[in-house]
């Protein structure tokens, strides 16, 4: 940065520059079974998130033993006015989806009564004292393939499975884990996420009537 501002970090990480948006937390708070006899749960962000583009949820599920199972997870609202999202647990088997979020967007809001505010040359507002920045803390793609099985309804389904610890206050990306998955024939595969506390791995599932064994799709955790 030729000039302007810039603060760094004790670890000479740059954490507010005047030309640069950092990963800023636009909405935090919890999430609850609150629809379909407890198995999906819609949450309305505090205020609308009026970036273009969808926010970025990280979710962390309360539980600590057990298996929680989070898919089908989207963002509600349109361009410029997102106000909330939702997410559903994998199934009557795993438990219901509760937890805390964040949502994140690449945009800082106007929200301090006093503070600090810095734009950059366009006047885009990149930074405010009143919408902190979130921190990433790891991502990881080295899934190992654990079997394949079938569904009630006949679909194959295969399991992929890294080790994990869940270290306090971090939270995963939600969003990617929403996407559908192509393969080869006209026919999507479905994505799911278990969280399992008690055996201490992370899995993902995928389901679809061809359903191929690779999978690098990266989970990715932040912090407040």
């Amino acid at each position: 940065m030729p000039y302007g501002l810039e603060f760094t970090n004790d670890s000479n990480v740059v954490t507010v520059d005047s030309e640069f948006t950092r990963l800023v937390v636009l909405a935090k708070g919890s999430y609850v079974p609150n629809l379909e006899s407890g198995l999906g749960s819609i949450t309305t962000f505090p205020r609308t998130i009026t970036s273009q583009e969808p926010p970025l949820v990280f979710i962390r599920p309360s539980a600590t033993s057990g298996i929680a199972g989070l898919c089908l997870m989207r963002v509600v609202g349109s361009p410029g006015a997102w106000t909330g999202f939702y997410v559903r647990a994998y199934d009557v088997n795993t438990h219901q989806p509760n937890g805390s979020y964040f949502a994140c967007g690449f945009s800082a809001t106007p929200l301090a009564e006093f503070g600090m505010r810095l734009w950059d040359g366009n006047s885009k507002l990149l930074f405010d004292s009143g919408t902190p920045y979130a921190r990433f803390t790891r991502s990881f793609q080295n899934w190992s393939y654990v079997k394949t099985d079938t569904t009630a309804q006949g679909v194959p389904r295969n399991y992929y499975r890294v080790a994990f610890n869940f270290p306090a206050g971090e939270h995963m990306l939600i969003n990617t884990f929403s996407m559908p998955m192509l393969n080869d024939d006209p026919f999507s595969r479905s994505l799911y996420c278990w969280w399992d506390f008690s055996g201490g791995n992370l899995y993902a599932l995928t389901v679809g009537t061809n359903n191929p064994f690779a999978f690098f799709l990266p989970a990715v955790f932040a912090k407040l």
